[in-house]
């Protein structure tokens, strides 16, 4: 007897039992639904009536969205999303499908159940009358580093179809539009990793990370995205608002102020971190889970 309650009380205790994480990811429909221990962290949204796949919503600790969709100002502003403004005359960013769109091609599920969840997911750049220029292919992983912190690491690669011109814009690449309660002019903090804050110390700047976070429901939580130093033009400048979207868009600064040209066949790979976590980017250590990024 006494022997059988040691056994039930050490597996009871072991440190196993309590930070064994299940990530788990379900098809449904056109979207991609990801828990982390039986809660829906995200959505990954694949709609054919959509722009672009994006992330909504993006659950933190408090289970309330980090992220918001479109409002009346800013359709465009889905959440947690890739995409480009002035790619060949198309627009690959904006509300209206007939300049242009992302389309997934397929989206697989290749691990789930364990702890983490790996999807590839391969899209086309589209729109009538036009060939397409760009086909990408996205591999998404979700995991859960501990039980205040969630991460999706986001590894795209984008081939060029043909030769490629995006012009000068602010529209490009990786972005997040951030919850009313983050957002700066609401009593947020938006800050990089030299420690500028808001939009006016912020925007233009190159960075290696930035995060956003603010109160919610009386606990502080957030949303960081990291660039990866593999990165073309890495660091990336950013581009901010104080209403609460932040962005690191290479194409807003091109080096001749102009455009940037690719030739076809021309491979860009991008790689980009998202941490979504309680507390502030001290609390969170956001600067050392940077430095962990970087050398993966």
């Amino acid at each position: 007897m006494k022997k059988n309650l040691i056994v039930i009380l050490a597996l009871l205790f072991h440190p196993v039992v309590f930070s064994q994480t299940k990530v788990t990811a379900e098809k449904r429909g056109d979207r991609i639904e990801i828990s982390i221990n039986g809660n829906l962290f995200t959505t990954y949204i694949l709609s054919e009536s959509e722009k672009y796949p994006f992330f909504f919503p993006v659950n933190g600790p408090s289970n309330g969205s980090v992220t918001s969709m479109r409002n009346a100002n800013y359709p465009h502003h889905s959440s947690l999303f890739f995409g480009c403004d002035r790619v060949n005359g198309g627009n690959y960013w904006q509300e209206g499908l007939e300049r242009g769109q992302i389309i997934s091609l397929r989206a697989d599920i290749l691990e789930s159940g364990g702890e983490r969840v790996v999807i590839e997911n391969e899209c086309i750049w589209r729109r009538p009358g036009a060939d397409a220029p760009i086909r990408d292919k996205r591999l998404i992983t979700v995991s859960a580093p501990s039980a205040d912190k969630f991460r999706i690491d986001f590894d795209v690669t984008m081939e060029m179809l043909m030769d490629v011109v995006i012009e000068k814009t602010n529209h490009s690449l990786f972005s997040g539009r951030v919850d009313p309660d983050l957002a700066v002019i609401n009593g947020g903090v938006m800050v990089n990793a030299e420690g500028d804050r808001g939009e006016k110390d912020t925007f233009g700047k190159r960075s290696p990370w930035m995060d956003c976070h603010g109160k919610r429901q009386g606990k502080t939580e957030g949303i960081a995205i990291m660039q990866h130093p593999s990165n073309d033009w890495y660091p990336s400048p950013w581009f901010t608002r104080d209403y609460g979207f932040f962005s690191p868009t290479p194409m807003y600064w091109p080096e001749n102020d102009k455009h940037m040209s690719f030739k076809k066949g021309d491979q860009i790979r991008l790689r980009y971190r998202v941490l979504v976590h309680s507390g502030n980017h001290l609390e969170a250590n956001i600067a050392q889970e940077f430095e962990k990024y970087k050398s993966e």
